[in-house]
């Protein structure tokens, strides 16, 4: 691709909208990601997932904005699974019921509705080119959330997500802390679903969370460090994508991945 053909790209409405999304998610979304690494819930994002596709079913069957109908949904289903984060089984078995209903579910409401599955099964490889102007006002709403949740309980969140004990004997709102930042790290994955993709919000997510494990020795570099790596490695991906003319989001997950597991011998050397 010549760089004149390349700066036309880059003057479109709809790539400023995708490259902008993908800035703002890829560096604030991995906070999440540390979260869910620390809380050892990882289960949980797949079941969000499957939470968003249901969401959006009924959003379509309701005529509601489907979008945010799965945001909605992910964000109850998440507040009503967060006493099972603290149960010693974890949430292995109660995601994969989740999981199973709410694709199974999903599908009914689809057929009885009439709609072509096909559309919003696209919503599992993603859509950023599609990223509309309500997708990026949605998306900063979650970022600002995380942000504020963050700086607002970021000592008891170090505590909790290094030990649950300590956090509790400390005086740590455990319960609340826990509830809270399991409907937020719903709420994002649920957002993250149009710009990525169910299948692949791991990119903006998990990925850049394993790598700043590797790179940081405290809760805040470990979240500098997970901010950064989304960051750089989303955008170098996505203008990987612009530069191969390749399908945006298994390009995305490629590069981050590429980056976390260069990591993994930076914290071996």
């Amino acid at each position: 691709m010549s760089a004149e053909h390349l700066l036309g790209l880059l003057r479109l409405p709809p790539v400023q909208r995708a490259i902008f999304a993908i800035a703002v998610s890829g560096a604030i979304f991995p906070i999440v990601g540390v979260w869910i690494i620390g809380l050892n819930i990882v289960p949980v994002r797949f079941a969000m997932m499957h939470v968003a596709l249901l969401g959006i079913s009924v959003g379509i069957l309701l005529g509601w904005e489907p979008n945010i109908t799965g945001i909605v949904m992910c964000g109850i289903t998440g507040a009503l699974l967060s006493p099972l984060a603290r149960r010693p089984s974890g949430l292995a078995g109660p995601m994969g019921l989740v999981m199973t209903f709410a694709i199974a579910l999903a599908l009914l409401i689809l057929s009885i509705s009439g709609v072509n599955a096909n559309g919003a099964f696209e919503l599992l490889w993603g859509a950023i080119l599609a990223t509309r102007v309500q997708d990026v006002v949605n998306l900063i709403s979650v970022a600002a959330l995380i942000i504020a949740v963050y700086f607002n309980w970021r000592k008891e969140l170090a505590l909790l997500l290094y030990d649950r004990e300590i956090a509790l004997i400390s005086g740590v709102p455990v319960d609340g802390l826990t509830l809270l930042l399991m409907v937020v790290v719903a709420i994002a994955i649920g957002s993250s679903v149009r710009l990525t993709g169910a299948l692949l919000v791991d990119s903006i997510t998990i990925l850049p969370a394993l790598a700043a494990r590797n790179l940081g020795r405290s809760l805040k570099e470990m979240i500098l460090w997970a901010m950064g790596v989304g960051l750089v490695g989303n955008v170098a991906g996505f203008a990987l994508t612009l530069i191969l003319n390749q399908p945006p989001g298994p390009v995305l997950v490629i590069t981050v991945s590429l980056i976390t597991l260069a990591t993994y011998f930076v914290k071996q050397s």
